[in-house]
């Protein structure tokens, strides 16, 4: 191909996922995304993953094709020669996530336990699509979500004084044994030994701590965490996971703000829309807040019960001209914003460029030029190298 026939820029066109959780107004408010039927449209899959795969239009021939197939082409052209020796294929997904009620209380594997896990299930003959399948892939799955309006979560736990603390001011007497053995035993023993008899409730016992912890919070609606625990009420009202408010850190992003979910670690999100970056994978160890599998000895393997500080959740971009560059503590991905920019960027990577509220242009020094609006996307192959990257809004850039 010569470079006159070359595509550098390919516009994308993205599955939309009708989760139940997601919301019906947010993606045409900041999108202009039509919904006419009114459905839940929870996220926007951008990437190659096989329950989703995004198209592409090939300008040559204008036919749409799935993203999966033209890196299958040349899979070291498209995704470079770095990524495909780690990787083999597009190693992230990039999604717009909206919720309007909460997603399941749920733990991600190390890589190594995912590569175990995924072994021993396929050893055991359990189908892939098993409602009790915990591993759907033998990878991990760290996660980074940037915030697009006030965005709400819980991610790891809350001090262990803390959690005490909250749970002697909600008073539920069918705990008072197990809050008596944490708060003589303030270590992760401790703490993992309360979180899995909490979440592992059952029978008369669930019945009477929910109905306890509810009694309190309708009595107290003006606090702002009963306030969360009733509204998760009106869709799990028979969950344990009604507790988790009390024992893992509630935090609202603010839009512009990030947040890194690390392997092992606890978490939620509540509502909101934000971009969601992650490894390709989708395995899942729920806790709590969903009628799916709920599967507590492996959570148990996979936890790691290590309080975090609420302060120290966010983190912080380090600017690099109009770019705001995330440190991401995994291979798996990279994350950057740019705000009202004109710049030069080079790439060794495939990328994917997500216009968030303005007309983005791009470039390339051999005359290839797409702009896209906002709510649209664009993949890059690594053989573009560079390009101009032009806008007078925000535009997100997921690479590797």
């Amino acid at each position: 191909m010569t470079k006159s026939q070359t595509q550098y820029f390919y516009r994308m066109q993205n599955p939309m996922q009708h989760y139940a959780w997601g919301t019906t107004e947010a993606l045409n408010t900041l999108f202009g995304i039509a919904n006419p039927d009114g459905q839940p449209q929870a996220e926007i899959w951008m990437g190659a993953h096989p329950n989703g795969c995004s198209q592409v239009l090939e300008t040559k021939t204008e036919e749409m094709v799935k993203l999966s197939e033209l890196i299958a082409r040349d899979p070291q052209s498209y995704l470079g020669e770095r990524v495909y020796r780690e990787f083999t294929e597009l190693p992230f997904l990039f999604k717009v996530l909206s919720a309007a009620q909460a997603l399941s209380i749920q733990v991600h594997p190390s890589l190594e336990q995912a590569r175990q896990g995924y072994a021993k299930e396929q050893e055991a003959g359990i189908d892939i699509k098993a409602p009790n399948r915990n591993y759907k892939d033998p990878n991990h799955k760290p996660e980074l979500v940037f915030a697009l309006t006030p965005y709400q979560a819980m991610n790891g736990f809350r001090p262990i004084k803390t959690i005490i603390e909250l749970f002697e001011k909600v008073n539920v007497s069918t705990l008072a044994a197990r809050l008596n053995t944490l708060k003589q035993n303030q270590n992760e023993q401790g703490l993992a030994q309360f979180f899995t008899g909490v979440v592992g409730l059952d029978g008369a016992d669930k019945h009477h701590a929910l109905e306890e912890l509810l009694a309190y919070t309708r009595a107290h609606q003006d606090d702002a965490l009963c306030a969360l625990i009733d509204e998760l009420s009106e869709h799990y009202p028979d969950d344990t996971g009604l507790f988790a408010p009390l024992i893992l850190n509630v935090i609202t992003l603010q839009p512009g703000d990030a947040m890194f979910l690390y392997a092992c670690t606890p978490h939620a999100y509540l509502k909101g829309t934000g971009l969601e970056i992650m490894a390709n994978s989708d395995n899942v160890i729920r806790a709590g807040l969903s009628p799916k599998h709920i599967d507590i000895p492996e959570l148990l393997s996979c936890c790691e019960f290590v309080s975090k500080d609420p302060a120290q959740l966010l983190i912080q971009p380090h600017q690099h001209g109009d770019g705001d560059i995330y440190h991401i503590p995994v291979d798996d991905f990279r994350f950057a914003v740019y705000q009202d920019c004109d710049e030069r960027l080079s790439c060794d990577s495939a990328e994917i460029i997500f216009a968030i509220d303005a007309n983005v242009q791009l470039t390339h020094s051999d005359g290839d030029i797409v702009t896209i609006g906002k709510g649209e996307s664009v993949f890059i192959p690594a053989y573009t190298a560079s390009y101009r990257l032009m806008t007078s809004g925000q535009v997100a850039r997921a690479y590797c």
